[in-house]
Parts: structure tokens; sequence; C-alpha cells
């Protein structure tokens, strides 16, 4: 597993920041903490919220989907992978975290050539039939068929 050590914080992009029916982006308390032996980012302290991480196979991508009860901070691990939130697409880069508003369409795509994996914080009510499909590369409905926690 690569770590990620640098002096400043990871990079961060700010496409919606404003307040969500009360889910503010969490990205303002992102942290780097320098210790003698490397550092630590904390990305949460003491909030109720679902982490997972996510591996996106080479030249696969998530369902283009929204989420009507939660928001969620996405940091990308070992890969560049192209991110859509609402109208905006672009690269996120190794250690770049993205916040995805409540409500936001939004889609994670890998074109590499090497599997990637995303850190995933959910933030609100997480439940995998919280998915609307809005286009799905895989032929899948939003009624969470075959749900065994798996996602988009």
């Amino acid at each position: 597993m690569r770590s990620f050590v640098t002096d400043n914080p990871p990079p961060v992009i700010h496409h919606r920041t404003e307040y969500v029916e009360g889910l503010r982006d969490p990205r303002v308390d992102i942290f780097v903490a320098n210790r003698p032996w490397g550092s630590f980012t904390q990305f949460v302290s003491n909030e109720t919220v679902t982490v997972k991480t996510i591996l996106v196979e080479a030249g696969h991508r998530l369902s283009l989907q929204r989420h009507e009860h939660r928001g969620e901070m996405w940091t990308m691990l070992d890969v560049p992978i192209d991110v859509t939130v609402d109208d905006r697409t672009w690269t996120a880069g190794v250690g770049e975290t993205v916040w995805v508003p409540r409500g936001a369409t939004h889609r994670i795509a890998n074109p590499g050539e090497k599997a990637g994996r995303i850190l995933e914080v959910g933030f609100g009510f997480f439940d995998e039939s919280d998915i609307e499909r809005l286009e799905d590369d895989y032929a899948r409905h939003d009624d969470a068929e075959g749900s065994d926690h798996t996602e988009a």
C-alpha cells in the first residue's frame, strides 16, 4: 500500500461547497499532522459516517447516479480517476479529495491501465438502496437488486 507523506495537505477541489440541507462540505476539516516518522491525514473526527474503499478496474466506470439521503467525500488512492459531479468532469489526481453533495449527479471512471482505489466517506443515511441510477453500463436497476452491500 502506498502512503501519502507531505508537508502540505492533499490537493482539494472546491466544486460545490455550499450547505446542502444540513450537510456541509467536510473537506474544510481535513488536516495533515506531521510527525517524526512521517504524517497522518485526518478526514473526519467524531461524526457518524460510513467508510469504504471502492476498487474500479481499468477501463471501467460506476453508474451515473445520485443519492437522496447522503453526501460522499472521495479521496483518490492509487491512480488518477475521472470524476463527474453534476455538469463538471475532470481527472482527480492521487491524493485529491472531492465532495459530492447529497442530490448531486456523479460518477467515477478509471480510464487507465491499472485498477484504482477510492476512499469513500458517506455522510448522512447510508444504504445501498439509496442509489438512483441515471446511466449504467451494466444494465442494473434502482431496486438494489442483488444488493449485498455492493456499490454503483
